[in-house]
């Protein structure tokens, strides 16, 4: 069996040791982003009837499938690829690279899409400057932090982490000071039952937009060779991480609706008010001082979500390259700061390239959004067949499986999945097949190379 530390010594250096569980919770609630549903409050509102917080409820459970079978794979391949590492386990290498390939698509383009909105927030605050600039800046910016050490970028993280919370906790106040002295705009229930006719359909379809949401959540596996206490402490931090984002979201978006001053028949008849509803809801509501507080807060805090999603991307290119399914030059690491310094500058390249491509354009944001989810939703489905295939196929151990925890559940997160891909866009799908294709391409070209030189080392578990 090899280990861990002895592929990295081969791959050309080791990652450090460095990070707690406060860290792990700090760069995925970072990568998530505590106000989230901000940017589609509208949309999600207008889709659902107004059963929003509904939703998100929907939602949390339908992604806790996800993270439990995270949770699992973790604990026996606590590797830096993450759903790569675990599809070679439990799948073997061709799934392996095709999971890894899938979710550097979204790796690579969610950083991209945070960085606009930093940008795009920006710009509204100081519109002399065009949002590429400012989309450019943060880039650098955070590039620097990471390429700084794992250290230095979570505690920075933390303390944007912390303002962020502290503005959320601002709005929910401030919410229920409203409620209290003036009432509620609508039904205390109608976040969760909907205005008018309700439809568990038109939250299902509501649901498939939700779960961008919580894209970023399972980065944090992607540091299981960084962190002290073993891998027990990242299953915890997955699992922590999901349920209190979920809590963050279902209070924060029921508080909004019942103050929203248009209906969700209203939003959805006028889509053009749909992006701004939040801000237009605490404007209306509270004032427009903490319309700005939670653009400014929007505008770092989206940075610092691209930051997180940049370490997440370096750490999995990393990986890819150290198992020689992507050149081999970018798995080492800088001797100073412990960090894969050559993977984080090809992936900092590639989001920089594609977010300010998407800053100039009118619809940029609307092609980022549309295809970011593709390629996770595509690894999660591999990772919940991964489970299967470690613990009852492959049995390494001898010992019988769990029929709850490593057949029915992973299955029932695997048909959440493919639900979930089956009602994205057209856009996201057609994209998602060509970046696969593509994959597959190269699949076989390097199965034919390794058939001639040996091939990649096995599955280190």
């Amino acid at each position: 069996m090899t280990t861990p530390a002895t592929d990295q010594e081969e791959g050309g250096g080791r990652l450090r040791r460095s990070l707690g569980f406060r860290d792990l919770v700090v760069y995925g609630l970072l990568f998530i982003a505590p106000m989230a549903p901000v940017g589609i409050f509208g949309t999600l509102q207008a889709t659902s009837h107004g059963a929003i917080a509904l939703v998100y409820v929907v939602a949390t459970v339908a992604m806790a499938f996800t993270a439990f079978s995270y949770a699992q794979m973790v604990r026996v391949v606590p590797q830096a690829g993450s759903v790569f590492a675990y599809a070679r386990a439990g799948l073997g290498e061709g799934p392996g690279f095709v999971a890894g390939w899938m979710a550097m698509l979204d790796y690579l383009l969610i950083p991209a899409v945070a960085y606009l909105f930093s940008g795009i927030a920006m710009e509204a605050l100081v519109p002399q400057v065009h949002r590429w600039v400012w989309t450019a800046i943060a880039v650098v910016v955070t590039t620097g932090l990471n390429l700084w050490g794992v250290r230095a970028a979570a505690l920075v993280g933390f303390l944007v982490l912390a303002m962020e919370i502290v503005v959320l906790l601002i709005f929910v106040v401030s919410a229920i000071v409203v409620l209290v002295t003036d009432g509620a705009q609508r039904g205390w229930a109608s976040p969760l039952a909907g205005q008018g006719a309700f439809s568990m359909a038109a939250v299902f379809g509501a649901v498939s937009v939700a779960v961008l949401s919580f894209l970023g959540f399972d980065a944090i596996a992607s540091f299981a060779e960084e962190v002290t206490g073993g891998s027990a402490r990242v299953a915890r931090a997955v699992l922590f991480c999901l349920a209190l984002a979920g809590v963050l979201f279902v209070v924060q978006t029921y508080l909004a609706a019942l103050l929203a001053p248009m209906s969700a028949a209203e939003l959805a008849a006028n889509p053009a008010q749909q992006g701004s509803a939040f801000y237009d809801t605490v404007d209306s509501a509270v004032g427009t001082w903490l319309h700005d507080l939670v653009a400014t807060s929007k505008a770092i805090g989206a940075a610092f979500a691209a930051l997180a999603g940049q370490a997440a991307a370096g750490r999995l290119v990393f990986a890819m390259a150290r198992e020689r399914r992507l050149p081999p030059v970018l798995s080492r690491v800088s001797e100073p700061s412990g960090v894969p310094r050559r993977a984080l500058l090809v992936s900092a390249v590639i989001t920089l390239v594609a977010a300010v491509w998407a800053a100039y354009r009118s619809d940029g944001l609307d092609r980022l959004v549309s295809v970011v989810d593709i390629g996770a939703l595509t690894a999660f489905a591999l990772l919940h067949l991964s489970v299967v295939g470690w613990f009852a196929l492959r049995r390494p151990d001898g010992a019988p499986p769990n029929p709850w925890k490593h057949v029915l559940m992973p299955l029932l997160g695997l048909a959440i999945t493919i639900a979930i891909i089956v009602e994205a866009s057209g856009t996201a799908q057609l994209v998602g097949l060509i970046w696969l294709g593509v994959g597959l391409v190269i699949l076989a070209v390097q199965g034919g190379r390794d058939r001639v030189g040996g091939g990649p080392s096995s599955p280190n578990v």
